[in-house]
């Protein structure tokens, strides 16, 4: 028989789960509040990241750890980015479109959603890709050069079975660049102003005279419209001299309507192997050159490139080449341009050039060219992809 004294006693160890369940509630509600705020205040929140990216690239290296410093906030703002990606594609598939995607968008996008398997190797190869020179930094500072050109050539063989991976996920199609989809900005227009708008268009002039401020605010059929219902916009009207313009920015092209698999085709033969060298290559570079002991040998870089410049002239040049796998074989060509600031082409040209260039301009864009060329000299995934 219980006595009074074990009363209290109940009551307060009934009382614990519930302050245990509400301590726990609070995490997911802080996430839920912290995600839209994201989405509510996406281009503040993108402009942020991108001061935060400036900083990065300014902060001088002459300074004890500072290129580890600078680095760590700038893989920490990626790995944010990368997460607020993943929120704002949340939050604009909830809501219509408001223009047509670019291909590129609709080819990884179509990929994410489909293939849970595309997505997490995505994740992976992005999150690697952001955090590879900080990882490079602190093995250096750790176990020295032995230990540097371990974790390198580590991470390229990862970044290389990922892109492996994906060709396979992907049926054999050409890898793009960046393999997520890259942000696309919310519309912010909220209900107040499309119905301030509406407003505008219905209203009529007072005693025969237009408003005092018609002058200085947009006109009521310069701006668009959101449908309250459906949520769809109507488009505001073009300008009288640019209507051919206007109406060749409304047509449909047959990247538009093709479905998103099809932007790019199935890879065979020699077009596949070309592919494969593509993914190889850094990999190469990176054992070439952990083997050799003369930072000016020419024979790794020699090596790299020679597979980089064998994947183009193998790849796929007919008529059935998409045009997003030419922009992709066009975004590689131009990333070419890395290898004259890579190992002994580096060493032995462009060093010298870097050098007479400092010294010819300001001191402040001197001491920040010095610093880069501290990266350049000493790391690896500064100048690589």
């Amino acid at each position: 028989m219980s006595t009074s004294a074990d009363i209290p006693n109940k009551t307060r160890l009934s009382h614990q789960p519930s302050k245990i369940r509400a301590v726990l509630s609070l995490p997911p509600q802080w996430l839920h509040m912290y995600e839209e705020f994201i989405t509510k205040n996406s281009s503040q929140v993108s402009q942020i990241e991108s001061a935060l990216r400036s900083l990065t690239y300014i902060i001088p290296g002459r300074f004890r750890d500072a290129e580890i410093a600078s680095e760590t906030v700038h893989s920490s703002v990626q790995l944010l980015s990368l997460y607020h990606d993943t929120l704002l594609m949340r939050a604009l598939s909830r809501i219509p479109m408001a223009r047509l995607p670019s291909p590129h968008a609709r080819y990884t996008k179509y990929w994410t959603q489909r293939s849970p398997m595309y997505r997490r190797i995505a994740m992976l190869l992005q999150m690697v890709t952001y955090t590879q020179l900080l990882c490079e930094m602190a093995a250096k500072r750790r176990g020295g050069e032995r230990s540097r050109w371990r974790v390198v050539v580590l991470l390229e063989a990862i970044k290389a079975v990922c892109r492996l991976l994906l060709l396979r996920v992907t049926r054999s199609r050409p890898l793009v660049s960046p393999v997520l989809p890259e942000r696309e900005p919310i519309p912010e227009e909220t209900e107040a102003e499309s119905d301030a708008a509406l407003k505008d268009i219905l209203e009529e002039p007072t005693n025969g005279h237009a408003p005092e401020d018609s002058g200085e605010a947009q006109k009521p059929h310069e701006k668009d419209w959101t449908m309250p219902r459906t949520g769809m916009s109507l488009p505001s009207l073009p300008n009288a001299g640019d209507i051919s313009g206007y109406l060749l920015g409304k047509v449909l092209t047959a990247e538009d309507i093709k479905p998103a698999a099809k932007l790019l085709n199935q890879l065979q033969g020699s077009a596949q192997a070309a592919e494969v060298l593509h993914i190889l290559a850094p990999l190469v570079y990176a054992i070439a050159l952990s083997k050799s002991k003369n930072k000016k040998s020419w024979t790794p870089w020699l090596v790299g490139l020679s597979v980089e410049y064998a994947a183009r002239q193998l790849r796929d040049r007919g008529f059935r080449t998409t045009p997003l796998e030419r922009d992709e074989w066009s975004k590689r060509g131009w990333a070419m341009g890395w290898w004259t600031m890579r190992g002994a082409f580096y060493e032995n040209i462009m060093k010298g050039v870097v050098g007479g260039v400092r010294s010819r301009v300001p001191n402040l864009v001197g001491g920040i060219l010095e610093d880069y060329e501290y990266l350049w000299e000493n790391y690896y995934f500064s100048t690589s992809a």
